[in-house]
């Protein structure tokens, strides 16, 4: 009674740590996933760095400054964020490390409870009689044989005992390693966590001395308003005649006999069944689209918000700013064909490309590699972009349904 005991305690031993094993296993993905999550964010908080010593090498306070200090802000609460939740699952799997030993102990204490018992049961059953004895004083031959075959399991169950008596104790010796390791690999996130507190402190120190700064300079930056709200509206009245040009060229030849082009409804132009085919491809990739650079932030976002510094002043933007480093290419963000490039005070170069329907401008390039009529590739250079005299690089980007304007930001992916 007290084996059978012993043995239905082992099985339930086992059958914990299989449960432990499952939960290792999904504490282990859940660590997998929350490493990228640092991984990502620290690349970015590189990015922003190299960006920001880049904007602040004019030595002259800017928007742009404050827009990297700004997103290195958000950022880096999020880095804090990240390996909080890194240290809360540590934690986990310390007491979980620890359940296992503690399951482990109790299963080795057992097993040898029980090796111990076979010793003596062995012992009691040689007292006074040898084996060779016990075996031939046999009175029949089948218990002859039932003798045999016992002493025989009974060795090999004294075998298994302690083959698993080393294997339980290995393990136990390995998850006492492990518990080390996870204690000391807690304590090194949780250094890295005061580190970026730390300088969470000094880029927030920074974005109010840099604030401060654009405060005083309040009477160059509200003429700086006047002439960015000129500058939209030269580059919405650039792309809505190029829209408008582009939908009146497809009606006429929509008109001609050998047309294929079609209008369907609450389209605002007739395509082709190739140009239809373009335009379902672009908004089925609606939130999947590559950025038009290849690393950056969005500086300015989509609509009407208010300004980072002026009180009561608003500010609206029929698409995206992003900064990025200096002369980073602009790459087109689908297949697609040029239809319109020019040149916009305050903007610079400027280019629409069509997608069936849909259309995307560039702005602010100091450098165009296409010219009227290019077909074009996904992610293909479209040119340079442009950096101010206070050493911001930024891209004005646009996405528009025929002359109606879109959020590019759910466009993009990663957002």
């Amino acid at each position: 009674m007290k084996k059978t005991a012993i043995l239905l305690f082992l099985i339930l031993g086992i059958f914990y740590s299989f449960l432990l094993s499952d939960s290792y296993a999904q504490t282990a993905k859940s660590r997998e996933q929350l490493e990228k999550e640092r991984a990502d964010v620290q690349k970015k908080l590189l990015e922003f760095d190299k960006i920001l010593k880049q904007t602040a090498a004019s030595k002259k306070t800017s928007l742009g400054q404050l827009s990297v200090v700004n997103k290195q802000l958000e950022t880096r609460v999020t880095y804090i964020r990240t390996l909080s939740k890194e240290v809360t699952l540590i934690d986990k799997e310390i007491a979980e490390t620890e359940k296992r030993i503690e399951s482990l102990e109790n299963d080795l204490s057992n097993l040898k409870v029980e090796y111990a018992q076979m010793i003596y049961t062995s012992s009691k059953l040689n007292q006074g009689m040898t084996i060779t004895t016990f075996i031939f004083s046999s009175s029949t031959f089948k218990q002859f044989y039932m003798r045999l075959k016992y002493l025989k399991q009974y060795t090999d169950a004294r075998k298994k005992q302690v083959e698993q008596i080393k294997i339980v104790s290995e393990d136990l010796a390995g998850q006492r390693i492990r518990l080390e390791e996870k204690r000391l690999e807690k304590q090194q996130v949780i250094n890295k966590e005061e580190q970026q507190r730390r300088q969470l402190a000094q880029a927030r120190s920074e974005q109010q001395t840099i604030v401060s700064s654009l405060n005083r300079q309040e009477i160059d930056l509200r003429k700086k308003i006047v002439q960015a709200k000129k500058q939209q509206e030269n580059l919405n009245n650039l792309i809505k005649r190029a829209i408008e040009d582009e939908i009146r060229r497809a009606e006429a030849e929509a008109k001609k006999s050998n047309s294929t082009a079609t209008k369907a409804s609450g389209s605002s132009i007739p395509l082709t069944p190739e140009a239809a085919a373009l335009s379902n491809s672009f908004a089925g990739n609606k939130g999947k689209l590559p950025w038009p650079v290849e690393t950056g932030f969005i500086s300015k976002k989509y609509g009407t918000h208010p300004h980072p510094t002026l009180k009561g002043i608003v500010e609206d933007n029929d698409g995206v700013d992003i900064q990025t480093t200096p002369n980073s290419d602009v790459r087109s963000v689908f297949d697609g064909e040029v239809i319109k490039v020019g040149t916009i005070p305050g903007y610079g170069g400027t280019i629409v490309v069509k997608h069936g329907e849909y259309y995307t401008m560039y702005s602010k390039l100091k450098v165009i590699s296409v010219k009227t009529g290019d077909k074009i590739k996904a992610k293909q250079v479209l040119g340079q972009v442009y950096t101010n005299k206070e050493g911001v690089a930024e891209v004005h980007f646009e996405t528009w349904k025929g002359l109606q304007p879109m959020n590019p930001s759910t466009w993009l992916a990663g957002q």
